[in-house]
């Protein structure tokens, strides 16, 4: 066989051992509504306004190796050594996947796609009609546990998400696909960090004076936050990551997932 029929033969077999995956995509229905936030939305540093969050959708899983090797086949401007450098840094998909791979075994091709930047998993999200969540979107999201939608005020809850944390890195991420929360997402805590749209603007306030001067921000990164919440430790370390990158970066425990804008009223 030629090298390039055995490249189209792989890349068959890869559409094929992923085809399921891609079909099983969905979306969760999120409702919106008011929402307060760790991070400062009203006229004072120390105080939070509530903000209304409108209906969206959100993408019940993080995006996997498997979709994105599909996304690669079809947008080669986005494979490894082709992506412009200002678009994804030298660590970009430093591990795969690629169009060429064969078909992935077991749960690998299940596993969450990271080295991504925040570019590329933009590109991503609008093959699907979608974008990235905001971060108040995901917070929201993220706020709740298997029965409640706001689990914030449970010390046990907390210590819970925190013990992620505590975990030393693994050399293979799980597969995708643990326990849901109250509205159907899973894998919003305890499996990767997860890129949202705004991350480089979760220093600034609703009312932007309470956050001071932009240059300390931009130069003093976390320590010059202004919260609300200061008992709410794993969403802060989520803040201080997302603040620290540009546009291009990549590391290998941060993936994402989609969100759709919708019409609907909250309930």
């Amino acid at each position: 066989m030629s090298a390039p029929a055995a490249v189209r033969a792989a890349f068959a077999a890869a559409l094929t051992a992923t085809s399921l995956i891609a079909a099983a995509t969905d979306y969760i229905a999120m409702p919106g509504g008011e929402f307060t936030s760790v991070l400062p939305q009203g006229a004072t540093p120390d105080s939070s306004a509530s903000a209304t969050i409108a209906p969206y959708e959100l993408r019940a899983r993080p995006v996997t190796r498997g979709e994105y090797r599909i996304f690669l086949a079809s947008h080669p401007q986005w494979q490894r050594g082709r992506a412009p450098a200002v678009f994804a840094d030298d660590a970009y998909l430093i591990d795969g996947p690629a169009p060429s791979d064969a078909a992935a075994v077991g749960d690998a091709d299940r596993r969450p796609v990271t080295s991504v930047s925040w570019f590329a998993a933009q590109a991503f999200c609008e093959r699907e009609g979608a974008r990235l969540p905001t971060w108040l979107e995901w917070e929201y999201a993220a706020a709740a546990d298997e029965t409640r939608r706001d689990a914030r005020a449970d010390p046990a809850w907390r210590r819970r998400i925190l013990s992620w944390y505590e975990r030393p890195a693994q050399s293979a991420l799980p597969a995708v696909g643990g326990t849901p929360n109250a509205y159907g997402v899973s894998d919003l805590h305890g499996l990767v960090w997860e890129w949202v749209d705004d991350f480089n603007a979760l220093f600034i306030a609703g009312d932007s004076r309470t956050q001071g001067d932009p240059d300390r921000l931009k130069f003093c990164g976390a320590g010059a936050i202004s919260i609300v919440d200061r008992d709410s430790y794993a969403v802060l370390m989520r803040i201080a990551l997302l603040s620290s990158l540009a546009a291009a970066d990549t590391t290998s425990s941060l993936g994402f997932r989609c969100a759709r804008t919708t019409t609907g009223t909250s309930r």
